[in-house]
């Protein structure tokens, strides 16, 4: 049997081995994109221009660590149209991945989760979020992943909202359904900024890319398990 310090350095080294994993895959991603004639397209860099919400569906702004786990969980969430990767916290000039990546900006890697109210509601995505797609008890960091960038955060668009994650954040403190205090930052949205084209939907694409594999199917699986009314392939 290994002893402790065997283990805790075995957990260290994979952490980094996955962190420069995800590094990797990205940047791969990238120069794979630029090559003329490629089917993706040359990759579009954050244009800096705030996202606008839907005209008749409300949205949910959420952060929970890297956006490509917690995408790839609401894309299976019943009731929800869309979801886009992308930058919300800081400021329009610098929501760019390599400038969001230094920790520096006061962005959060975020999601923007479009829904239909008249079959999920704004409280059954904070369920998922809070119990399947990040832990709330992680303090800037998520997984591997290390920084201001991967805190966790709700970003509210509306009194309403902001009561609602409020009085949940609340339920499960008194719970105590997490052994750690959960940590969540509940904020008002200032602008949500779609990340580059190469990280959207970026789990449906890669679903054999080692980070995903090792971090975020087993997301998927456990909203299986927790959410089957919830769920949909």
């Amino acid at each position: 049997m290994l002893d402790i310090a065997q283990t805790q350095e075995s957990a260290i080294e994979q952490q980094c081995k996955v962190s420069f994993v995800r590094l990797l895959a990205g940047l791969l991603i990238v120069f794979a994109s630029m090559i003329p004639g490629n089917a993706n397209g040359q990759v579009q860099s954050s244009t800096g221009a705030a996202v606008q919400p839907s005209a008749t569906e409300p949205i949910a702004v959420l952060a929970g660590g890297c956006f490509w786990g917690v995408d790839g969980v609401f894309k299976h969430v019943k009731g929800v149209t869309k979801v886009t990767s992308g930058y919300a916290g800081g400021a329009a000039s610098t929501a760019q991945y390599e400038t969001v990546s230094s920790g520096t900006t006061g962005h959060a890697e975020s999601v923007e989760v479009v829904y239909d109210p008249s079959r999920i509601s704004y409280l059954q995505i904070l369920k998922v979020f809070f119990l399947v797609a990040h832990n709330p008890t992680e303090l800037n960091r998520q997984g591997p992943d290390e920084g201001t960038q991967y805190r966790s955060a709700i970003f509210y668009t509306s009194d309403e909202q902001k009561r609602i994650a409020e009085t949940y954040i609340n339920q499960l403190t008194e719970s105590k359904v997490f052994p750690k205090p959960i940590v969540t930052q509940v904020v008002s949205l200032k602008g949500f900024y779609a990340a580059e084209e190469y990280h959207q939907n970026f789990l449906e694409r890669n679903p054999d890319n080692p980070y995903i594999v090792y971090n975020d199917l087993p997301k998927i699986a456990e909203l299986r398990t927790q959410f089957p009314a919830l769920y949909i392939q």
